[in-house]
């Protein structure tokens, strides 16, 4: 599956949105990837997580124990990837703004974990749930996602395989566009619901 694929995959969704938008990081946007209407429709769903499993059986040649993938946005991308490498999967929650391993959830001492994500901007939250994987014992042996916004730029503790980049330019609040100023803003992501 190539770029246009996957960013095809996304607009057949409706899933590639334009307006005015808060991304989780902070940072403000005139695009933002909805990966939770892309995924709503089971096949599609399968076609993209069957295609980014394809690619990191190319990039990540460790044995994968288990994916790991922080809710809300890894949820769905995450499944279908473990379903696809036939191994278990497991995922964080934010409990008063900070990831941790709840219901049950565990991950064996040494195990290969890989990181699975829908989205990838700044890389804040890879990072932040690396370190929930290191401290509850797992050894984490690469990332992945869908799109990787960065481009390669965000600054993460490992290797990124993505099925694809896709340059979105986002601005600090002190640095919006006057084309996007007067758009109002809204916040389309997980990070901060109560």
């Amino acid at each position: 599956m190539n770029k246009e694929d996957v960013l095809n995959e996304f607009r057949d969704a409706g899933a590639l949105l334009e307006g005015h938008f808060i991304l989780s990081s902070g940072l403000h946007s005139s695009k933002y990837l909805q990966c939770a209407l892309a995924l709503s429709d089971p096949l599609r769903a399968e076609r993209l997580s069957k295609a980014l499993s394809q690619k990191i059986t190319d990039e990540i040649k460790e044995k994968i124990d288990i994916v790991v993938s922080p809710a809300m946005g890894g949820l769905i991308i995450g499944h279908e990837v473990a379903r696809s490498l036939k191994v278990p999967f497991i995922f964080l929650e934010r409990v008063n703004g900070i990831f941790e391993l709840r219901r049950g959830f565990s991950i064996k001492s040494k195990s290969n974990c890989l990181l699975v994500e829908d989205i990838v901007t700044t890389g804040l939250s890879s990072n932040e749930s690396i370190d929930v994987i290191i401290d509850n014992g797992g050894k984490v042996i690469g990332e992945a996602c869908l799109i990787d916004r960065s481009c390669g730029k965000a600054d993460l503790n490992t290797n990124l395989v993505s099925l694809t980049s896709f340059d979105i330019p986002t601005f600090d609040s002190d640095n919006i566009p006057d084309d996007l100023i007067n758009i109002p803003a809204i916040k389309p992501g997980s990070r901060n619901l109560t």
